[in-house]
């Protein structure tokens, strides 16, 4: 039997195995250490994750892509079933079936068989409602016992991310962790030193602690809802000129977690009523289309790669040539920070909230050390330096520092 660290994240997971002197992240997709949570399912073949659900969703294979897993946590939807194929089935049991191929993957690549898991979480699962965020913690708990998972605990993920980085420091300092994800922020302040990090309790090291549940596909919605859904009919009148289009449909579709609940009949029928009496007729017609064809998964895809393009080479697109020749969606370094500012100085907010708890000014930070896919957006990561910039900034393994520092945690409890 052994132990592990597992970070099931909003867009990516990595596992490690806590054995030996140094513990290390197991290929979990071929030789790759990270895997998307993402599972697929195809009718009488079973389920595919990862990269291979994608690619089996995007190649036009007959299933269901389900993406984002984690965001339902804390959320009503975890009980709510979902149709797959003929049956329907909760989407916590999606979830299992998801972290259960992760297990047997870890287990079959390291020849142990695991019992014990260290399980990262955000800060808050749930902003302001400590009740939801417990809720949501005991759900992830049950999960992990029912896959086989013996003894299960949870470390923040900011304070995993920290004991990874601490392994490179050389003094004593004060660090602000910085884990931006897909589906939340989180921050930690702690005290770091070579010494510290050979001991087993380090909750006094522990200063603050403070999250937002805002993250990547946060940002990848309002750059949906602001670019892509006008061109389906978001915000068009209908023959009521004091009526809108209902916005619902475009709301789900651009909501990673919501999107399935528009491929049914019911909905198709209401697209329809609704062109009809739309005064853009043509722009409904393209929302339909979408959900006809159940290439919503596919939309957010795009718009994805659009907002890294952007962010990367300064401009980027949704092109949309299967709905309608010519149809698509410009996005720009300028757009995507105008369309997505706020949402990253809702993030930065938090710092200030993390440096009041631990009574320190923004020029006692030593270093700022940064993970996760978001801290690669150019307006976050400025957001975050402005705050404390006086701060060493330190990059650290963006999609494996909360993993690693996770299988360090595992291996502390299972001395």
């Amino acid at each position: 039997m052994a132990a592990c660290g597992l970070d099931f994240g909003t867009s990516n997971t990595t596992l490690g195995l806590a054995a030996g002197p140094h513990p290390a992240l197991v290929p979990l997709e071929g030789s790759h250490l990270t895997i998307p949570s993402a599972i697929f399912f195809a009718p009488g073949q079973g389920s595919l994750v990862g990269r291979a659900a994608m690619a089996a969703y995007v190649e036009g294979n007959p299933g269901r892509l389900m993406r984002s897993l984690k965001s339902v946590l804390g959320s009503s939807l975890l009980e709510e079933t979902t149709p797959v194929g003929r049956e329907r089935i909760r989407f916590r049991d999606v979830i299992g079936r998801y972290l259960a191929v992760i297990k047997a993957r870890a287990e079959a690549a390291t020849g142990r068989s695991l019992d014990t898991v260290v399980h990262g979480r955000p800060v808050h699962f749930v902003d302001g409602d400590p009740e939801g965020d417990a809720r949501a913690e005991g759900a992830l708990r049950e999960i992990a016992n029912g896959i086989g998972f013996r003894h299960v605990s949870f470390q923040f993920e900011p304070i995993a991310a920290a004991l990874d980085y601490e392994r490179q420091v050389r003094s004593e300092e004060i660090a602000l962790i910085a884990d931006i994800g897909g589906g939340t922020s989180d921050f930690s302040i702690v005290r770091l030193s070579p010494e510290r990090h050979a001991r087993a309790e380090r909750a006094e090291d522990i200063l603050a602690n403070d999250g937002v549940r805002i993250g990547g596909t946060d940002f990848d919605r309002r750059l949906s809802l602001r670019t892509v859904m006008p061109l389906l009919g978001l915000g068009s009148a209908m023959k009521r000129g004091d009526l809108d289009v209902p916005t619902s449909y475009f709301h789900d579709l651009a909501t990673w977690s919501s999107i399935n609940r528009l491929y049914n009949a019911k909905t198709l029928r209401e697209i329809e009523e609704v062109r009809r009496d739309a005064q853009r007729p043509d722009l409904v017609d393209r929302l339909y289309t979408v959900v006809e064809a159940e290439r919503g998964h596919s939309l957010a895809m795009e718009v994805e790669g659009a907002k890294i393009a952007a962010s990367d080479r300064g401009e980027g697109g949704v092109s949309l040539d299967w709905v309608e020749d010519g149809l698509a969606a410009e996005i720009d370094r300028d757009g995507l920070v105008t369309h997505t500012g706020e949402l990253s100085r809702r993030i930065a907010e938090r710092i200030g909230r993390c440096l009041a708890q631990a009574g320190l000014d923004a020029s006692d930070i030593d270093a700022l050390f940064l993970t996760g896919g978001s801290t690669g957006l150019p307006h976050v990561r400025a957001a975050l330096v402005a705050a404390v910039p006086r701060a060493r900034v330190v990059e650290g393994d963006t999609f494996g520092s909360v993993g690693t520092g996770l299988t360090i945690e595992a291996a502390r409890r299972a001395a």
